[in-house]
């Protein structure tokens, strides 16, 4: 059955929503690691540019919720701006005991992991969200066992037959339904290697997915694998504590790694970039998944914040892990990266960023057929 997309005012609540709380949970992991390291905060602002409003705390911290929603910052004592630059200047005229309190003067392990930590509490976000679920409602599944196999399908002619049980994929022993469901969607050509179970014995059989053109429930449609067969009953794990903790930790880290690989596969020209997101894209997913339910919406929530925290490790000036490129280096080298290269880096690295949004936005507009529609309008 499919459902009616939810509307764009909706649509775009729950955007906002999901990313004032990854952005919130990302910029507070730098703030307690440097609030721990006793630097100073002077901002902790949620989006950019001027402040609807806010207050200052205690200790000398401004917290604003700014009019751009598109991100946010923290801004440490001795920046001179909102990039984490350092002012020179004005560090330079500092009393002694003040340019301690300044993020630049902190030796560079502790630079280091107050950098690490925004994406470091986006994982563990996830990890935490996982597992209340986990706890409160069980996790899911469906055993490794075959069902039914459509007619004239890859897995009918690999010769699956209902009743098989999945025992090994590509050599990794499985046990779930979900570890084949993860083998097709990161295939991209060549053969699976399976061992199942069938009348007490191991056979040992090669499937070759096809490309097929699949629609979800809100009419998307997209270029999928499918080997065309099915799971059998859901099933629910009651999991405790320290076991929901323990598979909130192993699904992240397989979210984590399935990114990964998906991202190299993208990179290589195995994968298509059109499967490449951008904000549109996470903006109508997050309206989709709020339409399913809280649960829903939270698990995508989940998602997106294991998303945020691995970009943000990439080695890219500008990002976290491209000042964390630059702390190592520094510690190798013993005195920091000279401020020109610091500079040009910077630079670079926001020429990047900012024209890997400018594609990822134009590939969900084409996704939606924005261009098609407006030359049909034109030609009007």
């Amino acid at each position: 059955m499919e459902l009616a997309s939810p509307g764009i005012i909706y649509t775009i609540i729950m955007f906002l929503l999901l990313l004032t709380v990854l952005v919130a949970v990302h910029e507070w992991g730098h703030f307690a690691v440097a609030r721990y390291f006793g630097v100073k905060v002077d901002v902790f602002s949620i989006g950019f540019g001027r402040e609807l409003f806010g207050w200052t705390d205690s200790k000398g911290t401004r917290w604003k919720l700014s009019m751009i929603p598109l991100g946010g910052y923290v801004k440490f004592h001795g920046d001179a701006g909102e990039s984490s630059n350092a002012d020179n200047e004005a560090i330079a005229a500092m009393s002694d005991e003040e340019r301690a309190y300044t993020f630049q003067c902190k030796p560079v392990h502790q630079r280091a992991a107050i950098a690490a930590a925004g994406p470091l509490v986006n994982f563990i976000f996830a990890i935490l969200v996982f597992s209340g679920l986990y706890m409160s409602l069980g996790e899911p599944y469906s055993p490794s066992v075959i069902s039914a196999v459509a007619e004239g399908s890859a897995a009918e002619q690999a010769g699956i037959l209902p009743g098989d049980r999945i025992v090994e994929i590509n050599g990794q022993e499985v046990s779930r339904f979900d570890d084949l469901q993860s083998a097709v969607r990161l295939y991209t050509s060549g053969s699976i290697a399976l061992s199942v179970e069938r009348d007490g014995r191991i056979q040992h059989l090669d499937l070759v997915p096809r490309k097929m053109i699949m629609t979800d429930r809100f009419g998307n449609s997209y270029d999928v694998y499918r080997i065309g067969v099915s799971s059998g009953p859901v099933e629910m794990d009651d999991l405790g504590v320290v076991a929901s903790i323990a598979r909130a930790v192993e699904r992240t880290g397989e979210l984590t790694k399935m990114m990964l690989v998906t991202t190299g596969q993208v990179i290589s020209g195995v994968r298509s970039v059109d499967e490449m997101g951008g904000p549109i894209r996470i903006a109508q997913f997050s309206g989709q998944q709020a339409a399913l339910g809280l649960v829903s919406f939270i698990s995508f929530m989940a998602l997106i914040s294991i998303n945020l925290g691995l970009v943000n490790l990439f080695p890219i000036p500008m990002l976290d892990g491209g000042h964390l490129l630059f702390y190592a280096m520094e510690a190798i080298k013993g005195s920091p990266v000279s401020e020109k290269v610091q500079e040009f880096s910077y630079l670079a690295g926001m020429a990047l960023v900012l024209g890997l949004m400018v594609f990822l936005t134009w590939n969900d507009l084409s996704n939606f057929d924005i261009w098609e529609r407006l030359g049909r309008f034109l030609n009007q």
